[in-house]
């Protein structure tokens, strides 16, 4: 699991939602919600930067690091 994937499953988890919560709450779907905490990479931008913004984050350019 890629390190977003891990961030926003454990911060969802932490903040007592389920699935189902944190999709209506975020305006992503259930389906791509899935996707995104299993760490598949058919996610687009916009959809992972909504799932962020209930976190008070976003994804910006940056270096690759492994």
């Amino acid at each position: 699991m890629n390190k977003i994937a891990e961030f926003i499953k454990m911060e969802r988890k932490a903040a007592h939602l389920t699935q189902e919560q944190f999709a209506e709450r975020s305006g992503i779907g259930l389906h791509a919600l899935r996707d995104l905490e299993q760490g598949k990479d058919n996610i687009t931008l916009h959809k992972l930067n909504q799932a962020l913004a209930m976190f008070g984050m976003e994804a910006v350019p940056g270096r690759k690091w492994d």
